[in-house]
């Protein structure tokens, strides 16, 4: 099969990539169009000269209607996704999140009804209202980031509803491993560790997430779009266990053997009304509709992700607050 993923440059969006070629179909990855020829994570791939690139820019429908042009179905991964510089420039997540998907769409429906996966979000639903939270859960977004994506999953039904575009909105709850920026808790964490910080600046220790190893994200993506059994739905992805992010923090010091002492820091808090206090999945329905469920552990995953930023530290900006 000819697969497009958007945003092929990104943390998911370039393991994706890779297994989309291992699993034997040609990859074309759409990334950010730049005078560095930069393709993002992909440059580091072993698999990168197996790659189809095309460099142009998701807030722009010729450049995604060409990277479209006869594939056989499109994973939509391609956001900014970076919650504080939501607070700062809420535009920018309207252009790339919400017009961005609608060019996706748009584009596969000229294309001849081209297959979407979409990449929702669970901050989508805000502070549990109830937990496990399932796909009938409110969505309530608390952030301008949230609201962008919310308006980006409910265009993407509203194309299955209005133009019968075979769409399926995958909500992933918070994914993490190899390759994934500074801006998120877990490479905060583990990077300031390793740097030999002994004083942690962070934000807020109290509300819990629930985390997926990127392998198992990844692997939701390609169940649901091969199979196609979740054509018209909203499915989550989640391990149905959460964790506080202060105990994420106290395992992570212990699995690198170290001592260290939390500051919160004013700046790395979110507005009050804007925080997600409790996120933790009730993932029945994907494994339903095409078997999935998580098979890596918490300790194994951060095994993994300590190992490979030990050995990429120099990737890192670990004394720069990433916003």
């Amino acid at each position: 099969m000819k697969i497009c993923i958007t945003g092929a440059g990104g943390f998911i969006g370039s393991h994706l990539a890779e297994r989309v070629v291992q699993e034997g179909h040609e990859a074309v990855c759409l990334v950010r169009y730049n005078s560095r020829t930069s393709w993002g994570w992909l440059d580091h791939s072993a698999l990168k000269d197996s790659f189809t690139v095309v460099s142009g820019d998701i807030r722009d429908y010729d450049s995604v209607k060409g990277a479209l042009k006869g594939c056989d179905i499109v994973f939509h991964l391609a956001a900014l996704i970076g919650i504080p510089y939501s607070y700062i420039s809420p535009l920018a997540y309207v252009k790339t999140n919400v017009e961005g998907t609608y060019n996706v769409l748009q584009a596969a429906r000229d294309g001849g009804n081209i297959p979407v996966v979409h990449t929702s979000t669970s901050e989508v639903y805000g502070t549990a209202q109830y937990v496990p939270i399932d796909e009938k859960h409110p969505v309530n977004p608390q952030s301008p980031y949230s609201a962008s994506k919310a308006s980006a999953d409910f265009l993407a039904l509203s194309y299955h509803r209005s133009f019968d575009l075979p769409v399926t909105v995958i909500r992933p709850f918070n994914t993490y491993g190899p390759r994934q920026s500074a801006r998120a808790i877990i490479p905060t964490v583990i990077t300031q560790i390793l740097s030999g910080r002994k004083e942690l600046l962070l934000g807020n220790l109290a509300p819990t997430r629930d985390l997926n190893f990127v392998e198992d994200t990844v692997s939701g993506f390609l169940s649901a779009g091969f199979g196609g059994q979740g054509v018209g739905e909203v499915i989550n992805l989640g391990t149905g266990k959460e964790i506080a992010i202060g105990s994420l923090v106290e395992k992570i010091a212990f699995l690198c053997n170290a001592s260290v002492e939390i500051i919160s820091e004013e700046k790395r808090l979110r507005p009050e009304k804007s925080e997600v206090e409790c996120l933790c999945a009730d993932a029945e329905k994907a494994k339903t509709l095409f078997g999935w469920q998580p098979s890596v552990t918490l300790d194994e995953g951060l095994k993994k992700t300590i190992t490979w930023i030990d050995k990429n530290m120099d990737l890192f900006k670990t004394g720069t607050y990433a916003v």
